[in-house]
């Protein structure tokens, strides 16, 4: 499985980005997708999943402000991201569930998000 992101940059406080990422090999509508995030010297965290069924899970602090969503058809999924704030600053990775699950099998390259105050 091979997981191509795109999407990231600098954005103002406040401003919108949309990440997207990619997924080919052998992944299908029946594995879970989602998005980690994760600072210098900090632990990777849980920022949203969808689950095969469409079922959507955000870290409560982007709830709200984070839209997570899939295209079956594409194999790609999105994390569209509103009212950025500086703590958003990180590097996003895409993953595909181990399975229908939310256990991270596959992880992307990674793609850097940097919102200036």
């Amino acid at each position: 499985v091979q997981l191509v992101e795109s999407g990231g940059g600098l954005v103002q406080a406040g401003g919108s980005l949309r990440l997207s990422c990619a997924a080919s090999g052998s992944v299908s509508r029946f594995n879970a997708m989602g998005w980690y995030r994760q600072g210098l010297g900090t632990k990777r965290e849980s920022v949203a999943v969808i689950t095969p069924g469409g079922r959507k899970q955000y870290a409560d602090s982007v709830e709200g402000r984070f839209t997570i969503s899939r295209d079956n058809a594409k194999n790609t999924v999105y994390l569209e991201m509103d009212s950025l704030k500086p703590e958003d600053t990180d590097v996003y990775y895409c993953f595909v569930g181990v399975g229908s699950s939310t256990r991270p099998g596959y992880w992307g390259q990674g793609t850097q998000v940097t919102v200036s105050s």
